[in-house]
């Protein structure tokens, strides 16, 4: 038994971009209400958003190519996995995949 601290598990950041095909405003907000309703309060979820694009923040860096993003940041890979295949996720998908033009999603590990 080693009396050296375990190191924290590292994090994962979950950060998905949704171009929608009609970009209305109540579209958007269909799909916010859907994210807060579908993908809030799974296991081992530490820090959850969901908003929209800023749009006059446009300078050459800025990526304008989406209407919504969401942001969530699991404890761990294990609780990313397990919710990519949990009911609530897939049910999202299903009622909201119609809507979408576009969607990227990019995972990262987040180190302190």
């Amino acid at each position: 038994m080693s009396d050296e601290p375990q190191a924290d598990p590292v994090k994962l950041a979950h950060d998905v971009f949704f171009t929608l095909k009609d970009q209305s405003t109540a579209a958007r907000d269909t799909l916010l209400d859907s994210c807060r309703r579908y993908l809030t309060g799974h296991p081992g979820v530490e820090f959850f958003a969901v908003g929209t694009l800023v749009p006059d923040l446009d300078r050459p860096v800025n990526d304008l190519g989406f209407d919504v993003a969401l942001h969530i940041v699991f404890a761990d890979r294990k609780d990313h996995d397990v919710y990519q295949v949990s009911e609530r996720h897939v049910q999202f998908i299903a009622e909201n995949k119609e809507s979408w033009e576009r969607v990227r999603v990019f995972d990262s590990n987040l180190t302190p």
